[in-house]
């Protein structure tokens, strides 16, 4: 076999298992963006550190599509497996919430491309999830292992949509968004805590999911607030203090993940922990109180660290090849 038949073989069957994952990959970069676009607003921070995260995470994001879409158009029975596995199917509506983080990014860039991409994302969002839903209740092979804090994507990715639809005035639609993710968010935060307490462990690949369980809460929060104009009331107190904990609670457990060999389910640590970083930044802002200070700046610092640590791995893995391996 040629020097180039055997590239060919290794680009196709690399293009074969590109996972779906990589759009949480999306999610970190651009979770890591909003807290910067926001420090700068609250910290008075270098506003450049965005603009240029903005551009590192858009191109991420369009090489990430343009991938996928070629996997769609070559391997469309691979992808057809990835849309109906009990625990990959999660990942697809990390596309739309990643249309909806780049609307949130883009509100001070152009109004009208972030209103598009509202509109956009909040649509697939809202497809997905009914795909979702209607799966699980006329399901026939979901098991409790299946179960895992990734389950959380689908459904509770609405409650992003109300950060920009505020702003674009799609008031009573936001709150429609925000009432689907809360509610679900309780509902499936009781199953997937039956599932780790009372039935086998979370396998290794699958322990950075916890950190999903931080979203939740700090978007709720950030959410809240908006629809709430900007008011830190007593609800809002619970979101923020309820992610404040499960930082806490994941933080203890810092040298279990740190033994964890790397896979794709490491970016689950950073868009979390992003969220919780401009939930921080909001308390500041609103109260003034410098332990929020203290935090935002300890926050911001970490998610930085993550995000750096999490873009030099994968780049290594995918240079490796060790990415595009069949689960």
């Amino acid at each position: 076999m040629s020097d180039s038949s055997s590239a060919n073989t290794t680009a196709s069957r690399r293009l074969q298992h590109f996972p779906v994952a990589f759009f949480a990959m999306v999610m970190g970069t651009l979770g890591l963006t909003l807290a910067w676009q926001k420090s700068a607003h609250v910290l008075a921070l270098p506003p450049i550190i965005s603009d240029v995260l903005l551009i590192v995470s858009a191109t991420i994001f369009a090489v990430i599509v343009s991938v996928y879409l070629l996997k769609i158009i070559r391997h469309a029975p691979e992808v057809i497996a990835e849309f109906n596995h009990p625990i990959k199917m999660s990942f697809f509506p990390a596309f739309s919430i990643g249309i909806i983080l780049t609307s949130i990014a883009t509100l001070e860039v152009s109004s009208e491309l972030s209103r598009f991409l509202w509109i956009l994302g909040s649509t697939l969002q809202l497809i997905f999830t009914l795909n979702v839903l209607t799966r699980w209740i006329h399901h026939q092979h979901f098991q409790i292992a299946h179960s895992t804090p990734a389950w959380f994507i689908p459904v509770v990715g609405n409650i992003l949509v109300p950060i920009s639809g505020v702003e674009h005035d799609f008031y009573e639609i936001s709150w429609f968004f925000f009432s689907i993710g809360i509610i679900y968010w309780i509902i499936l935060k009781t199953l997937i805590f039956n599932r780790i307490i009372f039935h086998d462990p979370l396998p290794e690949k699958l322990l950075p999911t916890l950190f999903i369980l931080i979203a939740p809460p700090a978007v709720g929060f950030l959410s809240y607030m908006k629809l709430n104009h900007e008011v830190v009331d007593g609800f809002a107190r619970i979101l923020y203090y309820t992610a404040a904990f499960l930082v806490l609670l994941l933080m203890t457990q810092f040298s279990r993940f740190l033994r964890i060999q790397f896979f794709m389910s490491w970016w689950a640590y950073s868009f979390p922990l992003a969220a919780f970083t401009i939930a921080s930044l909001v308390m500041y802002a609103r109260t003034g109180s410098p332990g929020f200070a203290t935090i935002s700046y300890l926050m911001l610092a970490v998610v930085s660290l993550v995000v750096s640590l999490l873009l030099y791995k994968t780049a290594k893995a995918i240079i490796s090849g060790n990415v595009f391996k069949p689960d």
